[in-house]
Parts: structure tokens; sequence; C-alpha cells
């Protein structure tokens, strides 16, 4: 449970905040245990039940965004951080969120950094910002880091944005496609077949798997409900093991038409990330290794990887990315130009604009693409019902 609470520190500061408990007495030792003296512990009335489920109480990454995009604001108008997190448990909407910045802000108030509080999270702040945070701390520019990663964090979030926004049209038609389907063969395919399978006449091949389709669903409809989410579960369960995970990875990028959309977004992911990475001051090894994190494919992780080792030994960052057929020749190639004439972040920051617009030009003809696809695919498996259907009635009229 959440409670919202007032307490006072070692100095005598009123603070306010939630912390999320068991029951009012676990979360009063919680506060103790910060050094805060209780003064009001109140349960959330409004609580969700479904936020007790971790699937459901999760932060998400709209709500990252706004956290960073606001901390940097009051951060470059000189509001301490103390301060900044304070006003944002406030202005949160998000319970688990709001608990975890009254939970940093005690920390950061009790003389931790920002970046040690932000570890302490993991399951919200990745290596990644809490590299970028102190780095932001070690050379004194906190304020710049924070402005800087939230720029980018907002570019990423909202390139999936418009790439979900995008697929959302041909999801709905394929959902209503299925779902139509499943009714016809459950509630319409049996009472128009059962006229035809009462004049014992020889069916068509494409009636009789019509008709055998439509009993078996009807007879077994949870078989196949629990077919479905075994196979939702095993496929959950198989993509976190590595070698699946591998290979699914590889399979994505080889796709026909969106193995080049996901190549791109991939490759964004990665200049992007090492991008913001060195502009804040990490090293190119550690900055690699916290890519190889955040990218979100296997197939890029390993390659990744070992070119952390290729550096490490002192050879240039495009040593494995020439020999591998999964990024593009120019990355590699501007990747090696860069690095030579010390302008890798400019390099880094103009492949990012580059495939940028080819993920705007991607989607916009994947759109154009799919649509017609599900027009013919619609026609196709109407067609093919109604032929299953009309043909043997038209037969039987025509024999009598």
């Amino acid at each position: 449970m959440f409670y919202d609470f007032k307490a006072k520190d070692a100095e005598g500061k009123d603070i306010q905040g939630v912390v999320e408990a068991q029951s009012e007495q676990t979360a009063q030792e919680a506060l103790e245990e910060r050094s805060l003296i209780p003064i009001m512990i109140t349960a959330r009335a409004t609580e969700s039940k479904l936020q007790t489920f971790k699937l459901f109480d999760r932060v998400k990454p709209k709500e990252l965004v706004v956290f960073f995009r606001q901390l940097s604001t009051m951060s470059a108008a000189n509001l301490p951080i103390v301060a900044a997190l304070r006003i944002l448990i406030k202005q949160t909407e998000s319970q688990k969120l709001k608990t975890i910045i009254s939970e940093i802000a005690d920390e950061v108030d009790g003389g931790a950094r920002l970046s040690q509080a932000f570890a302490r999270h993991p399951d919200v702040f990745n290596n990644f910002y809490v590299n970028m945070v102190r780095s932001g701390e070690t050379s004194g520019h906190l304020d710049e880091v924070l402005s800087y990663l939230a720029d980018q964090r907002e570019k990423d979030y909202d390139l999936m944005s418009k790439i979900r926004g995008a697929m959302i049209y041909p999801a709905f038609i394929l959902s209503a496609l299925c779902v139509v389907g499943v009714i016809m063969m459950v509630f319409v395919v049996p009472r128009l077949t059962s006229i035809l399978t009462e004049t014992g006449g020889e069916l068509p091949l494409a009636t009789k798997i019509l008709i055998g389709t439509s009993g078996f669903m009807t007879k077994f409809w949870w078989l196949l409900l629990i077919f479905v989410v075994g196979a939702v579960a095993g496929l959950r369960f198989s993509l976190k093991q590595r070698p699946v995970r591998r290979w699914w990875d590889w399979m994505k990028i080889k796709l026909p038409v969106f193995g080049k959309l996901f190549q791109r977004i991939y490759i964004i992911r990665f200049t992007r990330s090492m991008n913001t990475l060195l502009k804040g001051g990490v090293p190119l090894p550690h900055a690699l290794e916290i890519t190889a994190e955040v990218v979100g494919s296997a197939v890029y992780r390993d390659l990744i990887l070992r070119t952390v080792k290729q550096v490490q030994d002192g050879n240039p960052i495009a040593v494995e990315f020439v020999n591998s057929p999964e990024v593009p020749v120019m990355v590699s190639h501007m990747l090696s130009v860069g690095e030579t004439t010390g302008q890798l972040e400019q390099i880094l920051d103009r492949l990012t604009q580059f495939y940028a617009r080819e993920v705007d030009n991607l989607v916009s003809n994947l759109v154009s693409l799919v649509e017609p696809l599900i027009m013919i695919l619609m026609g196709l498996a109407v067609g093919v019902m109604v032929a299953a259907i009309i043909m043997p009635m038209y037969n039987l009229a025509s024999s009598l």
C-alpha cells in the first residue's frame, strides 16, 4: 500500500512524501530508518487493486520523459535538487514513481548523490541514466546533463510513439478480422452448414474444411484458449533465454518488409545513446558497455560488446562494425571518419538525424503498403468462406 506522510528530518525541516509499505507500522519504521520523525501517516484510499500486481505497477516511458524534463527545467532555474524533487512528488500522478521520487529526495537530503539514489532503483533508472547523472555531478554541469538527457529521452519516446501510432490502424483491422472470423465460425457457419450436411450430397473440399474447423472451434474452444495462453507464456519465457533471444532478434532484422525498420531503430538507439553518453563525459569503452544494454537487440548487443574488447585493445571503434552484415556500410565508415578526425560526437549526431528521417519515411511507406495488403487479406478470407458455403448450395439447387 501507499501512505502519504508528513515528517521532520534531523534538522527539524518539514518533509512530505509517499512511502510504500505493507502496513502503517511498517511505513513508520521505514521513515525512522531514513532518520525522519513521522508526524502523520495516511493510507491512500484511492489506491487501485491493480497496483498490487507488478504487471500494472510500473513506470511508463512517458512518465520518465516528463520527470526528466521537469527536473532539468527546475535545475536550470537554480532550484536545489531536493526542493525540485519535493515539487515533483506533488505533480507526479503515478503512485509508483511518486514513491520512488520521495525515496530519492530523502536519500539526497540525507547526503547521498543523485546518481547513487537513482542506482538504488534499477527497475526504473538503468545504467544509462545513472552514468549520465554521475558524469554531470563529476563535471559540475548536472543541469546541462539533465537537460540533454531530457531532450534525448523525449526524442526516443517520440520516435517509438510515431511507430506505434502508425501501426494502430493495421493492428485494429487485423484484430477485428480475427474476432469476426471467430464469431462466424462459432455461431454463423454451424447454422448454414447444417442444411448442407442434411442433404447427404458430396461436399467440396473447401466446405468440408470449413465445417471441420467450425466444429472443432465450437467444441474445443477452451483448448484453443489454453493453446493461445500457453503459446504466449512459452514465447515470453523462451525470449529470456539468450540463444533464443538472439535468434529472435536476428529474425526481426531479416524480415522482408519490417527488417529494415527494426535495423534502423536499433542503429538510432546506438548512435543517440552513444552521443548522449560521450557528451556527458562518459569514457568510450564504458559508454559502449552501457549502450549495449539499452540498444534492445541481442544481435547488436553482442556486436557492441565485441567492439568494447577491440577498443580496450587499442583498435578503432569501427573494426567490428565494418565486418558486420547487420550494420550499413555508411555507419561503419562514418564512425571511422569521426574517430580519426576527433569528431565522433558530431558524426553520431548526424547519423541519428539521418536514420530518424529514414525511419519516418519507412513508417509512411509501410502504412501505405500494409493497408492494401489487409484489404486483400480480408477479401480472400471472405471469398473463401462465401465460396465454401455458396458453391454446395448452388450445386444443390442445380440438381433439383
